[in-house]
C-alpha cells in the first residue's frame, strides 16, 4: 500500500467516525491501530487491489468498533 492509499483510507474513516459521533482521541487510535494491521497484512502481497484492502479493513476495523465496520462496509450502498 502507499501513502496516498494510507491517507485516503484514514481519511475515509475519520469521515465515518465524526459521522457516528465517536470521540476523535478513540476513534484516532483504533483507526491507527487498524491501518497498521493492514499495511502488515497486506506487506507481503505484490498485488494488493481495493477489494483486499476493504476485505482487510473490515476484518481489523470489526475488532475496535463493529459499527463504524459496518458503516465503512455499506457506505457505498447508502442512498
Amino acid at each position: 500500500m502507499d501513502d496516498k492509499t494510507i491517507k485516503e483510507l484514514k481519511k475515509e474513516l475519520i469521515l465515518h467516525a465524526h459521522a457516528l459521533d465517536i470521540p476523535e482521541g478513540a476513534s484516532d487510535a483504533f483507526i491507527n491501530s487498524t491501518i497498521k494491521s493492514v499495511e502488515k497484512s497486506l506487506k507481503s502481497k505484490s498485488n494488493v487491489t481495493p477489494f483486499d484492502i476493504k476485505k482487510t479493513t473490515l476484518k481489523e476495523l470489526k475488532k475496535y468498533h463493529p459499527d463504524l465496520a459496518y458503516v465503512y462496509e455499506i457506505h457505498d450502498t447508502i442512498i
